[in-house]
């Protein structure tokens, strides 16, 4: 008989773990199919959470994923390549964002251009190989492994100008292509610059775009003629020419304009509190009594003194030196004056 109910109680066991399909709540589980989301209001057992928090928190996901799978079974079903598809109807429950919508890229400068033009720019084909008749095999059109092939095709150059005869043609073709390197390379940064409406640096060969303001032009002119060894002194100027304002510090040599005085203690008291917290600031070392500057102490004076007609004299002072029989007359020359 025991053994009869073992086998009973293990099978009532493995009955039970089997749940059913139907789940019961006190509050119904409101869903969004659209998103496949499932809210759920009902008071969570604070009892049966802290003693066994996992197998809790295993049954409620349970109950509400068996919630959500029967709400899709009763949408329309259709069976593609043998697997039960359902359409999902349209979302309710707008889920926020983790990060911002992506704006459009802006257009470069030839884009734009197009545009505006309507040119239409030929689509790329899918294959990136290009046969080559005279290499006899197929060579990518741009990319991986295309510099190999443009060296093998290109390992002989013929030279038609005597003038040039010299030259490294291979040396010359490497530094050419550098600067068309260079040169897409400042295009792509004016074209991200232009996009994010930042100013260009003043560097590099200036065009109509770089100066819309007339104070830019004149600031440019300025920065040029002073970037000479002699700040700009021996360079000459232009009719009515003058020095842009507001950037001597910019430019070293310039005279700057002279402050105001202080208007009254507490202007004078601000503005030297700003000097102070800059020096403090910064990175120079300030010359201080106890490392920097040597101390010196004063002679010792002894209090036994000897008077005579003319006064007291201190020891250690050294008499005058005479000429040491170098006379000139026309230098005076040190020395006791005699009567």
């Amino acid at each position: 008989m025991d053994v009869v109910n073992s086998i009973l109680e293990n099978s009532t066991q493995e009955k039970d773990t089997r749940k059913s399909t139907e789940v019961n709540k006190d509050v119904e589980i409101e869903t969004d199919l659209g998103t496949l989301l499932a809210l759920d209001y009902n008071t969570v057992d604070p009892k049966a959470l802290k003693s066994q928090t996992e197998q809790y928190l295993k049954n409620l996901t349970r109950d509400n994923v068996q919630v959500v799978i029967n709400k899709i079974w009763e949408l329309p079903i259709e069976r593609v390549d043998e697997v039960i598809v359902a359409k999902l109807p349209k979302q309710k429950f707008v889920l926020p964002r983790a990060r911002q919508i992506p704006k459009p890229k802006p257009l470069t400068k030839w884009q734009q251009f197009a545009k505006e033009k309507g040119i239409k720019t030929k689509r790329k084909g899918k294959s990136k190989l290009k046969w080559d008749e005279e290499l006899q095999k197929w060579i990518p059109t741009f990319g991986y492994k295309r510099n190999k092939a443009i060296e093998q095709k290109e390992w002989l150059v013929e030279v038609n100008n005597e003038g040039k005869a010299m030259e490294d043609p291979f040396a010359a073709a490497k530094t050419a292509k550098e600067e068309r390197k260079s040169k897409n390379e400042l295009q792509r940064l004016r074209n991200i610059a232009k996009a994010k409406n930042i100013k260009i640096p003043k560097v590099g060969l200036p065009t109509r775009e770089h100066f819309p303001d007339s104070q830019q032009l004149s600031q440019a002119m300025t920065i040029a003629r002073t970037s000479t060894a002699s700040l700009g002194k021996f360079q000459d100027r232009l009719p009515k020419e003058k020095d842009a304002k507001g950037i001597a510090k910019q430019v070293p040599g310039m005279k700057r304009k002279a402050e105001e005085i202080p208007k009254n203690l507490q202007e004078e008291k601000k503005r030297n509190t700003n000097l102070v917290d800059s020096i403090l600031k910064s990175n120079t070392k300030i010359l201080r009594e106890d490392f920097s500057v040597p101390k010196t102490t004063p002679a010792k004076v002894n209090k036994d003194k000897k008077k005579g007609k003319k006064g007291a004299k201190a020891k250690g002072v050294k008499k005058p030196k005479a000429g040491k029989g170098q006379r000139n007359m026309k230098h005076k020359v040190g020395g006791r004056k005699r009567r």
